[in-house]
């Protein structure tokens, strides 16, 4: 058995894609991270059909990871914190059903995680309203066009006027602080 053997995949949608990719980037245990597209019907979508509403597909992340370095309730703790996850109709500026949140389990036990966390967060009383991230079984992924991939270090202050200019920056520092991760 070879160490790539015990790799596993982890899909999580929160919005824009540029912002979900250096969180979980920068990582111990993570070996890839990749911007594309899921949970859609049209086959090899393009960044302009996504965007359209009419592919079904929502923009994500699939992060290849090392569970023996990092668990998948670690990358699930990482995740709430680069979220509204009060907000099923996109996150923060961004709207539609192409941004919206979503936890894509690849297997049993990621489901069940997954409700768990979700379960955990909606009873910690951090947010008012209820936690509103969908938790669906995987479905095939889709590479973003390369101008996405790894967004934040191509075009880094471009990434940080998108953080701030769509709220999530303020968001994440005023229901996270310095807990979340990516300081």
């Amino acid at each position: 058995m070879g160490a790539d053997d015990r790799l596993q995949l982890a899909t999580f949608a929160g919005g824009c894609f540029w912002c979900m990719v250096k969180p979980f980037d920068e990582m111990p245990g993570i070996k890839k991270v990749i911007s594309g597209y899921t949970g859609g019907t049209t086959v090899n979508p393009t960044y302009e059909q996504v965007c359209s509403g009419l592919t079904g597909h929502t923009e994500a992340v699939q992060i290849t990871f090392d569970p023996t370095v990092i668990s998948y309730d670690k990358l699930l703790d990482l995740y709430w914190m680069q979220i509204d996850p009060t907000d099923a109709g996109g996150q923060f500026y961004d709207r539609g059903d192409s941004y919206r949140p979503a936890i894509f389990y690849h297997n049993e036990e990621q489901r069940v995680l997954a409700e768990e966390s979700k379960k955990d967060l909606d009873k910690s009383g951090k947010f008012s309203k209820p936690i509103a991230v969908a938790v669906e079984p995987a479905k095939p992924f889709y590479e973003a066009e390369e101008y996405h991939q790894h967004f934040y270090r191509k075009n880094p202050e471009r990434y940080t006027a998108y953080q701030h200019g769509s709220g999530r920056a303020q968001f994440i520092e005023r229901h996270w602080g310095e807990q979340n991760g990516t300081k």
